[in-house]
């Protein structure tokens, strides 16, 4: 996270440096994105930068606390008791709300799945944590089957969530359709049924 000598900086001066952060995230993958080309976009000088960061992960983590504050705005809160698959259609949902508003949100997130760097890994791991509690916890609530891998369907819906998100060519209607077909499949898979 940010040092407080970044904290001491104007508003317009963080902004600067969000923007151009962001501006570099959404565009190229973590791992191709550039320190020199954030500095030169939020015209700070070189030295400047490592006196508000320690390094490029630092500044990656600040810009997605930021950006999960300014979802959470434009979203509010999601069904605490929705159901696993519910929720994927929530998500689904504030997914193309965000990317109606902030495009360069939803194609950084995009960016993230696609990104084999050891960083990006263990911020998607902290992601599907989120979906792992709550298909363990309709585990519990019997209405996912016990003996399936959380880790994996969690894996996949993040995954599915982004890339479908990209290749829809961001047409709304096609993108639901595609999510509630997914959780179709899933219902079928996974789900527990009551005959």
């Amino acid at each position: 996270m940010p040092k407080d000598t970044f904290y001491n900086l104007s508003e317009e001066k963080k902004k600067r440096i969000f923007d151009a952060a962001v501006q570099e995230f959404s565009t190229r993958r973590f791992s191709d994105a550039s320190l020199n080309q954030i500095v030169k976009a939020a015209k700070i000088p070189w030295g400047s930068f490592y006196q508000y960061f320690n390094d490029k992960e630092d500044l990656y983590l600040y810009i997605v606390e930021e950006i999960s504050k300014d979802m959470h705005q434009i979203i509010g809160a999601f069904n605490p008791n929705a159901s696993f698959f519910e929720t994927i259609i929530q998500r689904a949902e504030g997914t193309l709300k965000i990317g109606k508003m902030r495009p360069e949100y939803t194609r950084l997130g995009a960016l993230t799945v696609i990104d084999n760097s050891e960083f990006m890994l263990q911020l998607l791991r902290a992601s599907n944590e989120k979906y792992i509690e709550i298909i363990e916890r309709d585990k519990k609530r019997g209405m996912i089957k016990p003996e399936i891998d959380s880790d994996v369907v969690a894996k996949m819906i993040y995954i599915f969530i982004f890339n479908e998100y990209l290749y829809s060519g961001f047409d709304e209607a096609r993108y639901l359709n595609k999510v509630e077909g997914a959780v179709q499949i899933l219902k079928q898979g996974i789900a527990v049924h009551q005959d």
